[in-house]
C-alpha cells in the first residue's frame, strides 16, 4: 500500500523551499546552489522551486533576504565578499558581524 502525501499548503511549501536552500547556502555558496539541489533537499519537483521563486537571480535574492531575516552570518558574509547589493541592505551590526567572518 503506498503512502499519500499531504498535501501542504502554498505559504507552507514556499518556506520549506526556502529553508532548504538556505541549509544548502550555509554549507556552500549561496551564488552556486542550483535548483536541482533544492528540489532534491526539499523533495519536491523543480518546477516548484521555479513556480514559488521564478528566475535564479529572484530565488538568490530570496534566499539572501532570509539569511538576513535569519541572521545566518555566513550567507551574508558571501553576499558582502562579491558586493551584493542584498546582502549590502542588511542592518549594519549584522553586516558587521558577518564581514567579521571573512577576517577570522
Amino acid at each position: 500500500m503506498s503512502k499519500k502525501k499531504k498535501r501542504m499548503r502554498p505559504d507552507d511549501r514556499r518556506d520549506l523551499i526556502l529553508k532548504s536552500a538556505l541549509e544548502l547556502a550555509t554549507r556552500g555558496h549561496y551564488t552556486t546552489i542550483t535548483r536541482d539541489q533544492i528540489a532534491e533537499h526539499a523533495d519536491v519537483s523543480v518546477g516548484l522551486v521555479t513556480r514559488y521563486f521564478g528566475t535564479m537571480p529572484q530565488l538568490k535574492r530570496d534566499v539572501m533576504r532570509a539569511a538576513i531575516r535569519a541572521e545566518a552570518l555566513p550567507i551574508i558574509a558571501h553576499g558582502l565578499a562579491i558586493q551584493d547589493p542584498h546582502a549590502q541592505k542588511a542592518p549594519s551590526d549584522l553586516k558587521q558581524r558577518a564581514a567579521a567572518l571573512l577576517c577570522s
